[in-house]
């Protein structure tokens, strides 16, 4: 047995044991923002792993040696022309390139998988699997880093747009969070990535060409997600405002960087592109904290109008939830053809505007009952001028058709 092969696994065994690394999601003072459930399982793929390499590192250098050897070699007189024995191979003879190489051993492994299966697996466990052993737990400890500072900077970003942008909107400051974790996990995987061994440039080139066919494909898509910033930048209303968009009015009730859901009075669930919504007027009932009712209610003719404007003050000032400043006014409008148009102007609570203007009406129609003011029809005089006989006869000839 090769007393380094010997010593580097029992070393890596103690490292192990002696940190802690196995139990450490055991320990309740941990402050890492990750579940303990994925810690311990993370804990135990390291622990196997530590026990796999100090196991195989000793064997691989005891009785694998003379293999590893033997390939290297091998390898050796491929690369300089000369064969094993040490002999000069023939002046004319080609010496094979890396690819020639790497398809000639990957043959020779496979002939071998089907001669002797035992045999191979075992050397490629004791060769090859330490090797693996340290490429894997490398990379799943480096995607575990950066989960855990993803999640940490997530937080953070979270924390400091809630105390420096109050009035930013909750789906602007929830997608820079989410920016800022995905940048620092793809960062993490990349260099995951380079640590295994991979070339990242062709796939990086790859996800460009693959991101511009994508991004061509999907115009309405990226057109819609464009919308979605600019709603982001500009804030016209946040989740649960009442608005009315495209036509639709409701409270919203989620928002992406593509749509916006809404839910109607009725309680149906809408799903409107923000492109649509973005070229088109936007009305935000809740961007204010009071709103003022223009309620037009008619009266007739005959009706004593001073006294009809006195009620409807009256019925205005009696509401609960009315703000007093600015005061209500209760003005004559219009003069219209059956009947004097009254507009009452008051204001309300946001919250209130609704049930308000709903409780106003009721009172305003009660006390005009009992005042005997009338809210007439819309009705119309038609005054003929001839002869009674002609009418007579022209009503009698309409009737007989």
């Amino acid at each position: 047995m090769d007393p380094a092969g010997s010593t580097s696994g029992a070393v890596w065994f103690v490292i192990v044991k002696a940190t802690g690394w196995h139990t450490w999601p055991m320990n309740s003072t941990t402050t890492v923002p990750v579940k303990k459930g994925r810690l311990r399982s993370l804990s135990k793929i390291a622990f196997v792993l530590s026990a796999w390499i100090a196991l195989a590192v000793p064997a691989a250098a005891a009785g694998s040696w003379t293999d590893v050897a033997q390939a290297t070699e091998v390898d050796s007189a491929a690369g300089t022309g000369e064969s094993v024995a040490g002999t000069e191979s023939p002046s004319n003879s080609a010496s094979p390139d890396g690819f020639t190489r790497a398809r000639q051993r990957v043959e020779g492994e496979v002939r071998g998988l089907f001669r002797d299966p035992k045999g191979t697996v075992r050397r490629w466990f004791y060769q090859d699997g330490p090797r693996i052993a340290v490429h894997v737990f490398f990379f799943l400890f480096i995607l575990f880093v950066s989960k855990v500072i993803a999640a940490f900077a997530e937080r953070l970003v979270r924390r400091l747009l809630d105390k420096s942008a109050k009035k930013a909107s909750s789906l602007f400051k929830a997608f820079v969070a989410s920016s800022v974790s995905k940048f620092i996990f793809f960062v993490g995987l990349i260099l995951a990535l380079q640590n295994v061994g991979l070339d990242v440039a062709p796939i990086l080139a790859g996800l460009g060409v693959m991101g511009f066919i994508i991004g061509f494909a999907l115009q309405d898509t990226l057109a819609n997600f464009a919308a979605g910033i600019m709603l982001l930048l500009y804030r016209p209303y946040d989740i649960g405002d009442f608005v009315e968009v495209a036509g639709k009015e409701g409270t919203v009730d989620a928002m992406t960087l593509v749509s916006t859901s809404i839910l109607t009075p009725d309680n149906q669930k809408l799903t409107v592109p923000n492109g649509k919504i973005w070229g088109n007027v936007i009305r935000n009932a809740s961007a204010n904290d009071r709103r003022r009712t223009n309620e037009v209610v008619g009266i007739g003719y005959g009706d004593d109008l001073e006294h009809a404007q006195e009620i409807a003050a009256e019925v205005v000032l009696n509401l609960p939830h009315l703000i007093e400043e600015p005061a209500p006014q209760v003005l004559v409008t219009s003069l219209g053809d059956s009947s004097i148009q009254l507009s009452i102007r008051a204001w309300f609570p946001t919250a209130e505007y609704f049930a308000s203007c709903c409780e106003m009406r009721k009172a305003l129609k009660l006390r005009f009952d009992a005042e005997n003011i009338t809210i007439p029809y819309p009705q119309r005089e038609i005054h003929i001028r001839g002869r009674e006989d002609e009418l007579g006869s022209t009503l009698t000839h309409s009737k007989g058709r």
